[in-house]
């Protein structure tokens, strides 16, 4: 049921057999959303936190008028809010972007796992850092990248995070993202999004259609992009 998790896991840091039994036993429970379905709410009191099994999520934050903006993308294998666990709510909600399974690992069980195994703790304390760095990453784009840039960036990352567990290689991979998603990810209008869209592939550098990334020169994406995955800690802590 977590495989891809664990695929995640271990692409940094070795994980025995016996963690990897404490680490299945936490997630209880699995619940299936569709897309479009806003699965934790803003202040909304947590006992728990979400796995992402398979699908799409998203992390956003809205205003009155309805004006959405998406802080960050959790692709399978990714806990979208591990950090619920000490902030015990969230300040921003969670999305499904696409049909999702999500596993629930409830707070009094993780609580006990990292009791019982505290290389765990800091595994988990970890990767809610590397999380941290992706959100600085998304900053610096909306503030300093053109949208060329972000969009290539954007394609760029999920590359190397769904890499990770086996959902992208050197041709592309499946994301199921609308330009309205990928607006709202980039501070655009779905306009702005279409058009460079249109520039990336007429410049033979990158496709997206029918849900599918095709990546056709990525030296090239990843120049528009300027894309150095060191901000995702893909070896591992250092020292």
């Amino acid at each position: 049921m977590i495989e891809s998790h664990l695929l995640k896991l271990r692409a940094r840091f070795p994980i025995s057999e016996e963690e990897e039994a404490a680490i299945r036993a936490v997630v209880t429970e699995e619940r299936h959303y569709r897309a479009d379905k806003t699965i934790v709410r803003a202040g909304e009191v947590l006992g728990y936190s979400t796995l992402l099994l398979d699908g799409l999520l998203s992390r956003y934050k809205d205003l009155r008028d309805g004006g959405r903006q998406i802080t960050e993308l959790h692709v399978a294998g990714d806990f979208a809010d591990m950090h619920a666990y000490t902030l015990r709510h969230l300040d921003h909600a969670v999305m499904t972007l696409s049909p999702c399974r999500i596993g629930i690992a409830r707070h009094e069980d993780l609580r006990a796992l990292f009791a019982a195994h505290p290389r765990l703790h800091d595994i988990y304390w970890f990767f809610t850092n590397v999380d941290a760095s992706i959100d600085r990453e998304w900053t610096l784009s909306l503030g300093r990248r053109d949208a060329r840039g972000r969009v290539a960036h954007l394609f760029c990352e999920l590359g190397v995070r769904l890499g990770l567990v086996g959902m992208s290689d050197e041709t592309g991979y499946d994301l199921a993202l609308t330009q309205i998603d990928i607006a709202e990810c980039l501070g655009l209008t779905s306009v702005h999004v279409n058009r460079v869209l249109k520039e990336l592939r007429e410049s033979g550098i990158v496709e997206f259609r029918g849900g599918r990334v095709e990546i056709l020169d990525r030296r090239a994406l990843e120049a528009a992009a300027e894309f150095d995955p060191a901000y995702l800690y893909l070896t591992g802590p250092k020292g």
